[in-house]
């Protein structure tokens, strides 16, 4: 809500004093915000996986099971599955690498650094995306990266721009190699302190690296009380270099009414940036709790006043592996005689042992999501699973379209099955050499017994749940216009897969974009004015182009390149 922007979009034309014009002071502090949102994200969820004490991550054998799994894996993640296991270890250290180890450098005061971390995180995000289907989790995570850029990096000049900002004075390049030697200090800190803490070696007879952990859960515990203050010092220190830099932007404003605006605007968006940053602090020191226990009253107040809001909450992904000794699986099975039975497939979860697994991105099949985690207990720790038996036997088409939206498909849709049961199997990818098949499966139990309407046993769960049916019918919405218009485009979009709707929508907005880009000013002609007036001297071009962060040069005003001689 801070990030977007209050008014119409910023025009760059110059403004007196070589300030932009459509720049205010205070748009720096909510993308700092974003930063730091990143930084709690992926360090929080790069150190709770070793003090959970997993022993898959500790282990660094979490990417041997991770793959097959995972909620909703992708077609790659079998291939990703069968990779070596030396490669599988390494993995994991790069992912600790990438998490916990580079976050920090968000708040470096070196542009490259940053740059660095933006491409690791990216990175990381979009193997995860190759490998599994979480929804629009990581698309979000990648936008939350776009706060480590900067207008320069996305403006993508040409190389001969580059090579115009070069340092030409003397203590210009003294500072860029000072900058280039702090940069090869942090890549080369990070690379012995990984194989330090890891133990890499490398077997050139069997030609594999070799990973172990090479640190004690004591000395990660007396590592975290030594940093986890110091991060939040680090955060407070880069929000202060924001805040000056707010200021001396503020100061060089002109025109009273223009800098009394800008004055309220800052102090708005400066005060709801010192106060979010506080209140993080609580959730962010849940990871240590000696730390939570020094950190500052006032901190802990403010965040207990707020906290029914959920302004700030902490984080941590992926905390421990579970299905070490196979994947759980809840199957379906419907029947119209108790004895033969027959499995009710869903659309994205495993099921069917030849069906590959499907690409879902950035659609959300809550059904199937839930179903991973019923796997994990008995159906009494998931309430809902009797209220679904009870709705398949009864037929409800909403239902029905949650298991397979064509209706066809549904082993049912003619008439509801008389029992439904559930068992619990374990499964795994196929191997390699196993032709036509994506997955393998064992049955280990019954998950839920056979049942029918007006089973006792049903009506048991329903009334030890609350589930049974209480409330009379709703009364039909003929006359709500929008109730209907709802319906109407529901019907009509219901036979689209839902992944293929919401790419459909992305890719309309991304084309709207696109051509409003095209369209925009910079390919406007050029008034008489502009025809008429005198072509500006190359040092007062290059004056306009370090003032301006993103200026727009319509091709027909620039200024023509003087031909060198041969």
């Amino acid at each position: 809500m801070l990030v977007a922007p209050l008014g119409l979009p910023p025009n760059h034309k110059q403004a007196p004093q070589g300030r932009p014009g459509g720049v205010s002071p205070h748009e720096g502090l909510p993308f700092w915000l974003v930063r730091w949102l990143l930084f709690r994200l992926m360090f929080a969820s790069g150190v709770v996986k070793l003090t959970s004490r997993c022993p898959a991550w500790w282990g660094l054998t979490a990417l041997t099971y991770h793959y097959e799994t995972q909620c909703l894996p992708t077609p790659a993640a079998w291939f990703a599955h069968h990779l070596p296991v030396w490669l599988h270890k390494l993995s994991v250290v790069a992912t600790f690498l990438i998490e916990i180890a580079v976050p920090p450098l968000f708040f470096a005061p070196v542009r490259r650094l940053r740059l660095a971390a933006f491409y690791s995180q990216v990175l990381l995000q979009v193997l995860i995306i190759l490998t599994g289907n979480y929804n629009f989790f990581n698309l979000l995570t990648l936008v939350l990266t776009t706060a480590l850029l900067d207008d320069t990096h996305l403006a993508a000049k040409s190389s001969t721009s580059r090579r115009k900002r070069m340092p030409s004075s003397w203590p210009k390049a003294l500072l860029a190699m000072l900058t280039l030697l702090l940069e090869l200090a942090v890549y080369g800190l990070l690379a012995c302190g990984v194989v330090h803490y890891f133990g890499l070696e490398v077997d050139w007879e069997q030609h594999v690296v070799r990973s172990r952990t090479m640190f004690t859960f004591h000395q990660l515990s007396q590592w975290l009380k030594t940093v986890t203050l110091p991060t939040m010092w680090l955060g407070a220190a880069s929000l202060a270099w924001e805040l000056l830099t707010a200021l001396w932007r503020w100061v060089q404003v002109r025109g009273s009414l223009r800098k009394l605006c800008a004055a309220v605007q800052l102090s708005v968006f400066g005060t709801a940036t010192v106060a979010l940053f506080l209140i993080s602090l609580v959730p962010y020191s849940y990871m240590e709790p000696s730390s939570h226990g020094r950190l500052w009253t006032g901190a802990h107040r403010l965040f207990s006043t707020v906290e029914h809001l959920q302004l700030a909450n902490s984080y941590g992904l992926f905390r421990r592996m579970t299905g070490l000794g196979g994947r759980p699986e809840v199957v379906l099975e419907g029947s119209y005689d108790g004895h033969q039975w027959t499995e009710i497939e869903f659309m994205y979860k495993p099921g069917n042992l030849s069906r590959p697994p499907p690409i879902v991105v950035p659609h959300q099949p809550r059904l199937d999501w839930q179903m991973w985690f019923a796997a994990l207990g008995p159906h009494t720790h998931s309430p809902w699973f009797t209220s679904l038996v009870l709705r398949l036997l009864q037929g409800k088409e909403p239902v029905i379209r949650l298991v397979q939206n064509h209706v066809p498909s549904y082993p049912f849709h003619q008439q509801p099955p008389t029992y439904v049961r559930a068992q619990l199997y374990k499964y795994w990818f196929s191997h390699p050499w196993e032709q036509g098949q994506w997955w393998r499966r064992q049955w280990v139990e019954e998950f839920f017994p056979s049942v029918s309407l007006g089973d006792p046993a049903l009506d048991m769960l329903l009334r030890q749940f609350g589930l049974q049916d209480k409330s009379p019918p709703r009364a039909g919405g003929s006359s709500n216009t929008l109730s209907q218009a709802l319906h109407w485009v529901r019907k009509q979009l219901s036979p689209l897969e839902a992944p293929a709707l919401l790419w459909g929508l992305l890719g309309a907005v991304g084309a709207i974009k696109v051509m409003q880009a095209l369209l925009g000013p910079q390919s406007l002609p050029r008034t008489k004015e502009e025809k008429h007036k005198p072509a500006p001297q190359e040092d007062s071009v290059a004056a306009s182009k370090q003032a301006s962060p993103a200026p727009n040069i319509s091709s027909g005003s620039q200024t023509p390149r003087r031909k060198k001689s041969p």
